[in-house]
Order: structure tokens, then C-alpha cells, then sequence
């Protein structure tokens, strides 16, 4: 015996298979920016995670790592999956259940003027040595 709704109201079969995904988001976790939930090492993890937060109502983007210069026809680079910031918190708890996200909250800040000082620390630090090396070689 088939189910069926109560009051014998009929189900809408999906269209197609982006109408399909459009009908399991709750609306609850689809407002606000983007935010990183989870990174994936590859494509293939990237969208089992993204999977995983669908089959519970979370829409999900996934974007390439910054900083990986692999070209995006490849599977391969890391991924960061990015929710909206209502359903952040949410997703971060159901990705924890299943130890596919950080434990130590969201992703390091990237922090460029810091990495611009040490590399220019590191050049001065090469070019001292060079020139102590000149003045005890002569």
C-alpha cells in the first residue's frame, strides 16, 4: 500500500535533480554571508561533507583553499565548504558528530602583513650572514 499524505494531498515529484536538492534546504539555515564550516583535503571529501549537511537541510558552497594554485578541472587541492551564517553553527556541530571538521574552531586568519615580516626578516637575516661571511672571507 502506498503512503500518502494525510487529507489525501499529492507530493509534487521532483523535476529534475536541482529541484530535488532545492527541497531538502530548510529555510532556517539559508540566511546570511558565507562562512567555513569544514576544509576537505579533495573534491571527493568536499562533497561528502556537503552531502552529509543537505541530507539535514544545510545548503552548502564549496570553494578551492586559498593559496593552492592547482587548476580547478582537477579534483585534487583542498576545498573549503562555506554554509550560510544561520545554519553555521548547526553544521559545525553535525560535522564535530562525525569528526569531519575542526575541533578547534573556525580556520586560522590568514594573516598576510605577518608573513610579509617574516620573509623580510628572513632576508635581512640571509643578507647579514652573507656579509659576515664576505668580511671574514677578505
Amino acid at each position: 500500500m502506498p503512503l500518502v499524505l494525510p487529507g489525501g494531498e499529492t507530493v509534487e515529484e521532483p523535476r529534475d535533480e536541482r529541484h530535488a536538492r532545492l527541497r531538502k534546504i530548510r529555510p532556517e539555515f539559508a540566511d546570511g554571508p558565507l562562512v567555513t564550516v569544514a576544509g576537505a583535503r579533495h573534491l571527493a571529501e568536499a562533497e561528502l561533507i556537503q552531502g552529509l549537511l543537505l541530507e539535514e537541510g544545510v545548503p552548502s558552497v564549496l570553494k578551492r583553499t586559498a593559496g593552492f594554485d592547482v587548476p580547478d578541472f582537477l579534483a585534487a587541492g583542498p576545498r573549503d565548504v562555506l554554509v550560510p551564517q544561520t545554519g553555521a553553527s548547526f553544521a559545525r556541530e553535525l560535522l564535530l558528530g562525525t569528526e569531519l571538521a575542526p575541533t578547534q574552531g573556525d580556520p586560522p586568519a590568514r594573516r598576510p602583513v605577518l608573513l610579509a615580516l617574516v620573509v623580510g626578516g628572513g632576508a635581512a637575516l640571509c643578507a647579514l650572514l652573507a656579509w659576515l661571511l664576505i668580511e671574514s672571507a677578505g
